[in-house]
């Protein structure tokens, strides 16, 4: 062993060195300096003629260790990562890389080394930095191009996907895939080459060579459309280009440059701190490893319209067969006609194959009976957003679920005790609040009642897991976490409107914050009856100003994409234009209810919906209906579209200034009154006492 970290062995004429760092093999410290050591040994050893380099495990390297870049000694960590790097470049012996798993960043920074790469067919490689606010930082955008080409290492730098293993033995970036047993195939391929000069991928320029420079601007363009507002893929592509036009040492000068910026930037600062925070909500108070759960080995689901069927999709993928009923055989066949259309879609696009669909299809049972129910380890009811239609459901489910069956309910905002008050066994009822279309959307809000039992939880994460979904827990209020806040959001998007802003200007002004989408086409997206809905149920404090137009809009029939009109009009493609008509009738609504319209700044209309959200936040922390800051910030990431660059609205809290936020909602509570504005107590507490949400105690 060469510390605790890397293994040195020799078989016969071929050291391998093997990183043991599980679970992943990440590059944490001491990896780097053991690697650099064994190569080291290897070229003093006279009987080795080869070096093979693996991971134990389940992977290769999946890249560096990301708590190292938010500390002090980052620099000093990059630069034992670059001497190891460069340690295995130099190497006077040919070294091998066996990758399996997956070299992902710094894994492959340190694969593209070697002067050989070989694969298993299952492996995958790639330079994910930018998902993080980075880009490679140990020589990834100046070895890339040289092994695959310029136009693939812009693409695999600039939008961080990785590439499969017969891509990569395409493009150049490995030499061979091993079929079986790698580490015996990279020995032998070591014996190959052993006493041949071993090809440095820094002298390797035939690949730059007459580099078509219209790669780069419109890489550039590209980037401002898919990951808008976004620093690192700007500098990822910069940093490539610098491979094309200056020596490698230089090249590698300017990559670090490129580097240290985005580093010390506040985007690097929220992606890592959003990539932490994904992590942080599977630590529940009361529940451990140790807690017991139930084993979902069927599932039944109670309704097979939008939210049903993708639900029973999202099961089925995961290898759960599932049941699914209801009331109609026409509301079961558009279900399942539904349903059916979204997996020829992914079959089209390439997702899964044809085979692959047949095999989830099997997985459903469709009927309209409550036949099978009593052996499903889950029912979960998915009816519309109704509390006595959904009563009625679990008092029925109640008669014939087993009596381990966990019973959950998707509402996105009713009473989760309520519902469970219908049933004989309400320490069983969850909540299970799947995000719209429940087979894509990552989030899951997972509800916990007053009576639900651990195990429950505990199982109802596990699930979720399983789903490859993520699951927040979040406390039985109106509107949980996502849509109490959401309500208020979309509440301040309509008195702009009301007050002289257009729909498009707050649209626009939303998007570009960073914003998926703007929230009057959000709520045209889900439709305006839905959103109307959701504000019904979340309510408003007494005295506070109503909007005046989301009702009146659904009683026009205006109910957003799905209708063809809504706060905008839609042609058959649902692209959405301006509606004369819409802006007439605001105009008129505005006039006879005496609101004073006026010009409403993009700053305003920012603050307005985005602070909203904060101190919505606040509120929801203060009553314990959330564990974490970073929860919610969590849940706005992959369930609202938040710019994740941004780190989620109380991170962004955070980053503004606490104090600079109060006196924002200060300035408002004077001008629209205290029944809309007023900060929360926690809010106020934390700026006075100059702190921030990430830093307020865990409820």
């Amino acid at each position: 062993m060469i510390g605790q970290l890397v293994r040195f062995e020799r078989e016969q004429d071929v050291a391998v060195v093997t990183i043991e760092n599980p679970p992943v093999n990440a590059l944490s410290p001491g990896v780097p300096e053991g690697l650099k050591a064994a190569i080291e040994q290897a070229n003093a050893d006279a009987e080795v003629h080869s070096i093979v380099v693996i991971g134990s495990g389940r992977t290769f390297i999946a890249g560096a260790d990301v708590n190292e870049f938010g500390k002090s000694t980052s620099d000093r960590y990059l630069a034992s990562l670059v001497a190891a790097v460069n340690a295995v470049e130099d190497s006077a012996k040919p070294v091998v890389m066996a990758i399996h798993g997956s070299a992902l960043g710094g894994g492959l920074e340190t694969a593209m080394a070697g002067h050989y790469r070989v694969i298993a067919p299952s492996a995958q490689v790639g330079q994910p930095e930018v998902k993080l606010g980075l880009i490679p930082g140990a020589g990834g955008t100046q070895r890339l191009p040289r092994l695959a080409g310029v136009a693939k290492a812009v693409e695999m730098c600039a939008f961080g996907a990785p590439v499969k293993a017969q891509e990569a033995l395409d493009a150049g970036i490995v030499d061979r895939i091993i079929e079986g047993d790698l580490r015996a195939g990279a020995v032998a391929f070591a014996r190959e080459i052993a006493g041949k000069p071993g090809p440095r991928t820094c002298d390797l320029n035939h690949k730059l060579v007459n580099t078509d420079p219209a790669i780069f601007p419109a890489a550039r363009e590209q980037t401002r459309k898919k990951m808008r507002g976004q620093t690192a893929p700007l500098a990822a592509i910069d940093a490539v280009e610098a491979a094309t036009k200056l020596a490698f040492a230089d090249g590698l000068k300017r990559e670090a440059e490129l580097f240290g910026e985005c580093l010390r930037g506040p985007q690097s600062k929220a992606l890592i701190y959003a990539f932490f925070a994904e992590r942080a909500v599977t630590k529940i108070p009361g529940i451990s490893s140790d807690t017991p759960t139930y084993d979902i080995r069927r599932a039944a689901i109670v309704g097979a319209g939008t939210m049903g069927g993708g639900i029973a999709m999202a099961f089925v993928n995961a290898g759960i067969p599932v049941i699914v009923k209801e009331t109609s055989q026409e509301a079961l066949d558009r279900g399942m006609s539904q349903i059916l259309r979204n997996y020829a879609g992914a079959v089209k696009s390439g997702r899964i194959t044809g085979q692959a669909m047949e095999q989830r299809l099997a997985l459903i049972t469709p009927q309209l009976t409550l036949d099978g129910f009593d052996q499903a380890d889950l029912i979960v009811e998915a009816v519309f957003e109704n509390l006595a239609v959904k009563q009625q459901v679990f008092r029925e489910i109640d008669t014939v679920a087993k009596t381990d069956c966990v019973l959950a309910t998707n509402t996105s905002s009713l009473d989760i005790d309520r519902i469970a008050a219908a049933t004989a066994r309400p320490e069983m009822v969850i909540g299970l609040h799947f995000f719209s279309p429940a087979n894509i959307m990552r989030l899951v809000e997972i509800v916990r009642g007053q009576s639900t039992r651990p195990e429950v939880i505990a199982t109802g994460a596990a699930l979720v897991k399983k789903l490859g979904k993520i699951g927040v827990l979040a406390g039985n209020c109106p509107g949980f976490i996502g849509n109490r806040m959401i309500n208020v959001y979309g509440r301040e998007a309509q008195l702009l409107v009301e007050e002289g802003a257009t729909v498009e200007a707050v649209n626009l002004a939303l998007l570009d914050f960073g914003m998926a989408m703007g929230p009057l086409a959000m709520f045209d997206l889900v439709g305006n009856d839905v959103m109307r809905d959701i504000a019904e149920v979340s309510g408003t404090k007494p005295g506070a100003r109503q909007p005046l137009l989301l009702a009146q809009l659904c009683a026009l029939g205006r109910l957003g994409q799905k209708t063809g009109k809504g706060w905008s009009q839609y042609d058959q493609d649902r692209k959405a234009s301006p509606d004369p008509e819409v802006a007439d009738f605001i105009e008129k609504t505005a006039r006879a209810a005496g609101i004073e319209r006026r010009v409403i700044s993009n700053d305003e209309i920012v603050d307005r919906c985005i602070f909203a959200l904060i101190n919505e936040g606040a509120r929801i922390l203060e009553e314990g209906m959330a564990l974490r800051a970073s929860d919610i910030d969590v849940i706005y990431l992959t369930g609202y579209g938040f710019p994740a660059w941004r780190g989620g609205p109380m991170f962004y809290a955070d980053t503004m200034g606490l104090s600079k936020v109060v006196a924002r909602i200060q300035e408002f509570e004077k001008r629209h009154g205290e029944a809309l504005w007023n900060p929360a107590l926690l809010l106020r507490r934390l700026a006075e006492q100059n702190q921030t949400f990430t830093q307020a105690p865990k409820n």
